[in-house]
C-alpha cells in the first residue's frame, strides 16, 4: 500500500499495512512486543510526499511569520527575514543562503498546530492517536500534550540525549512521542537515534532543556548508563540509527527512551522533524509542578481558583485535544 495522503484519510491498520511492506508478519501484537522491549517501533511508510512537501512549505510559511489560523506557536525561533533589496535571492529553507551561518543554530517550534492548519490537520489524526493508545495500552485514548518542530539548517549543532517524560508534569505521568521525518533521513544530515531498552532503566539524571545543545552530545546518557550499572556505556549501549528513513515515514517511542540526534553535517539540505507528545486521555495536570515550570504554568493558572485545594487540575480540550479514544472509533461507525 501506497502512503497514505492525509486529505484522503489515514486509519491504523494503514500504518500497519505500511510497515507490513518491510515485513509481512507485522501485526499489532508483535509491534506491541517490540514497543514494550525495545522502546520504540518505526513505520517506514506513513505520510504521502505531497502532504510532505505541502508541510514542508507551510513550516517555511510559519518561520516568515505567516499564519492561516488566529493564534501565533507557543514559541518560535526569531523570524526568518527575506531580503527585499533587488537582485538579492530569497533565503531557501531554514533561512539558508547557501554563503553565511547566519541561521544555522536549531530551531524549535512549540505548538505549530495553533497557528497553522496543515499541521493541526496531521498532529490530530485519530489513527496517530490510536496507534499511540493501543502500543501504549491506554484504554480511555491518547490526547496531544504538544508539538515541537526540531529543524536543523546545514551546520547546525546536535541534540543532546535525553528522556521526554521528565518534561510533562501530569498524571498519569505516561508520556509517547510520535516523531515524523520531513526529509529523507541520511547519516549526514543528523537522524534520530534510540538506545534501545533504555525506557526500562531508572529515572537518574535528567538534564534540563537548557542542556539540549551541550558540544558533548552524549554526556547525560552515560550517567544514566553509569547510574544503571552499565560500565563501558560507549561501547556497550546499542544505539539504533533512522539513517534511511525517508520522508512521511515516522517512529513510536516510550517518554522514558534515551534519543538524541548528531549535528547536521551536511553543506547544503536542511534536516526537518516533528515530534508530537500525547498522554494518556485521562490526565490531569500536578499542580504545583506545573506552577513550577514555564512551559505548563500559563494552563495551571487558567483554571486554578482560591477555593480548590485539589493537587491536580483538569486539562482542557482545547488546549489538549483529545485526538483518539474508543468512543470516537464507536461514533464513527
Amino acid at each position: 500500500m501506497s502512503p497514505v495522503d492525509l486529505q484522503h484519510g489515514l486509519t491504523a491498520d494503514d500504518l500497519l499495512a505500511g510497515r507490513s511492506e518491510q515485513n509481512e508478519e507485522t501485526t499489532l501484537s508483535s509491534l506491541t512486543s517490540a514497543f514494550r522491549e525495545d522502546g520504540f517501533v518505526v513505520f517506514p511508510r506513513a505520510i504521502s510526499s505531497d502532504v510532505v512537501n505541502t508541510l514542508q512549505q507551510r513550516l517555511e510559511d510559519v518561520l516568515r511569520g505567516k499564519y492561516d489560523r488566529g493564534s501565533p506557536p507557543d514559541k518560535t525561533p526569531a523570524l526568518i527575514v527575506d531580503s527585499k533589496k533587488s537582485g538579492r535571492r530569497k533565503l531557501g529553507p531554514l533561512g539558508y543562503d547557501g554563503k553565511t551561518t547566519k541561521y544555522s543554530r536549531v530551531l524549535q517550534i512549540i505548538n505549530i498546530h495553533k497557528c497553522d492548519n496543515e499541521f493541526q490537520r496531521l498532529v490530530t489524526q485519530e489513527a496517530i492517536g490510536e496507534m499511540v493508545a493501543r502500543l501504549s495500552g491506554w484504554e480511555h485514548g491518547a490526547r496531544l500534550a504538544q508539538d515541537q518542530v526540531w529543524a536543523k539548517p546545514p551546520g547546525s549543532s546536535p541534540l543532546v540525549f535525553h528522556r521526554d517524560s521528565p518534561y510533562f508534569m501530569f498524571t498519569p505521568d505516561d508520556v509517547v512521542t510520535v516523531w515524523i521525518a520531513l526529509d529523507d533521513m541520511d547519516q549526514e544530515l543528523g537522524p534520530l537515534e534510540y538506545v534501545r531498552g533504555s525506557h526500562k532503566w531508572g529515572d537518574g539524571r535528567v538534564g534540563s532543556s537548557s542542556s539540549f545543545f551541550q558540544s558533548d552530545s552524549k554526556n547525560l546518557l552515560y550517567s544514566a548508563a553509569a547510574r544503571e550499572g552499565i560500565e563501558d556505556a560507549e561501547s556497550c549501549l546499542e544505539i539504533i540509527s533512522l539513517a534511511g528513513l525517508s520522508a512521511g515515514g515516522l517512529s513510536i517511542h516510550h517518554g522514558k527512551t534515551w534519543h538524541g540526534s548528531g549535528k547536521n553535517a551536511s553543506n547544503d539540505r536542511p534536516r526537518r522533524g516533528l515530534g508530537l507528545h500525547f498522554v494518556p486521555a485521562e490526565v490531569k495536570f500536578i499542580k504545583e509542578d506545573a506552577k513550577k515550570s514555564k512551559l505548563w504554568r500559563k494552563y495551571v493558572a487558567e483554571e486554578d481558583t482560591d477555593d480548590d485545594d485539589s493537587p491536580t487540575i483538569n486539562v482542557t480540550d482545547d488546549d489538549f485535544p483529545l485526538v483518539w479514544t474508543p468512543q470516537l472509533e464507536d461514533t464513527s461507525l
